[in-house]
């Protein structure tokens, strides 16, 4: 396919504007490349589902899949992994073909620059003999430099047909909080939650990265959504069963600590605005192994006490009545809530440190934040239009309440009209 006139697309399409990545990376404290990043991987997924050959047979899963498909409080990723049910489709020249038309698409769509000659394809055989394939597609957006004399900005895909999907494929609403959001959204056929949580687990027990250790742990967390560990369990000893390998157990990942304690800032710093310590992920792990064995019930705690007639804010994006001035601030707020780090909280001129919990709305319309003072312990509520400034403290917090400042549970799904080979 010959690559596409990036002149004519930038002339013609309207990619949204560099300030609005640079907006958006500042109040996260990312690196723009970073937000540019999570920007194109939003249309790419699109693009993927928008395709009739590819939307029912690939099947979206990992970091990416968590982020942009179930919590948007969440690591930022660089790549994208999917199962496919077909293996006949990794081949290159159909890749070539298929992407080739995804990515005309996603510009047509977006206006972003995403040449055919900017894809490639590595096809192997993995350890089980079965066919697998490293793609690169290469892209230019909003920050990104004009000339490609420094190389092209590359988005990672990482598909393979050696993986058992043991429930049916969901379709999930992609997160893509940027004004060229399509009024319909943007869609993806991707494992259900259960799935994805037995996914990492797995991944957990056989590579023992840091992302694997920080994707358990904060799914483990989001108690709202945490499925019946009898579920999770019987999920993850299917996955296991398929790959041949033992069940992951806590005392099999205590000899890799040494070396997740060593990797864990280079592979997580650059996703997150703050790294949170690796030892309270670690820390977490006996509790989580001892859940999904069905041993012990995790931990449930109950809301911050309301003020009278409130209502509790939990959602994906924040409502669009949600004050402009706050919008950022809540941003890193909810971040930090969800990886259980205090907020240093600039209000009436002087910084306070809390433990955030949840965001409510008054009858009279305010949005207030319920947090403790980590000093005193004690119950504040703030009004997040008086809130003048926000930023992620290294300090983390046992939570005494539950955390609300996510969407509750249980998580809304579509059921695809695929179901997965058995």
């Amino acid at each position: 396919m010959a690559a596409l006139d990036t002149k004519a697309l930038e002339a013609g399409r309207n990619v949204i504007d560099k300030r609005e990545i640079l907006e958006t990376a500042s109040a996260l404290g990312l690196l723009p490349n970073v937000v540019e990043k999570d920007y194109v991987l939003g249309w790419l997924i699109a693009g993927i589902c928008a395709h009739p050959d590819l939307a029912d047979s690939w099947v979206f899963k990992g970091g990416t899949c968590l982020k942009k498909c179930y919590f948007e409080t969440y690591r930022f990723s660089e790549d994208l992994d999917f199962t496919l049910r077909d293996e006949r489709q990794l081949d290159e020249g159909l890749l070539q073909r298929a992407l080739g038309e995804v990515i005309a698409w996603v510009a047509d769509e977006s206006g972003l620059v995403m040449p055919s000659d900017q894809l490639s394809f590595d096809i192997y055989k993995n350890p089980r003999g079965r066919l697998a394939c490293q793609g690169k597609v290469g892209y230019r957006g909003p920050v990104s430099p004009a000339s490609s004399a420094g190389g092209w900005p590359k988005i990672k895909l990482d598909l393979t047909a050696d993986e058992k999907l043991v429930l049916p494929a969901v379709r999930r609403e992609v997160f893509h909080p940027y004004s060229d959001r399509p009024e319909a959204g943007l869609w993806i056929n991707s494992y259900a939650y259960e799935e994805a949580f037995a996914e990492k687990l797995r991944a957990l027990g056989e590579r023992t990265r840091p992302r694997d250790l920080y994707d358990v742990v904060n799914l483990y967390r989001h108690g709202d959504s945490r499925p019946p560990s009898s579920v999770l369990r019987d999920v993850l000893e299917q996955k296991c069963a398929y790959k041949g390998i033992v069940v992951p157990t806590f005392e099999a990942l205590e000899p890799h600590l040494a070396d997740l304690e060593a990797t864990w800032a280079s592979m997580l710093g650059h996703q997150l605005p703050v790294l949170p310590p690796v030892a309270d992920f670690w820390a977490a792990l006996p509790n989580v192994f001892t859940w999904i064995m069905g041993a012990a019930q995790a931990p449930q705690r109950a809301s911050i006490q309301p003020g009278s007639s409130e209502i509790t804010i939990r959602s994906r994006v924040l409502p669009m009545t949600v004050p402009r001035r706050a919008r950022a601030p809540l941003e890193i707020i909810r971040f930090a809530a969800a990886n259980y780090l205090c907020v240093d909280l600039t209000y009436d001129g002087r910084v306070r440190r809390i433990e955030p919990y949840s965001l409510r709305q008054t009858s009279e319309g305010n949005f207030v934040l319920h947090a403790i003072r980590s000093d005193s312990g004690e119950h504040r509520s703030y009004r997040v239009d008086r809130v003048q400034g926000a930023s992620v403290t290294g300090q983390s917090f046992t939570p005494r309440y539950l955390v609300e400042l996510s969407p509750a549970g249980p998580l809304p799904v579509a059921p695809s009209a695929s179901r997965p080979s058995r």
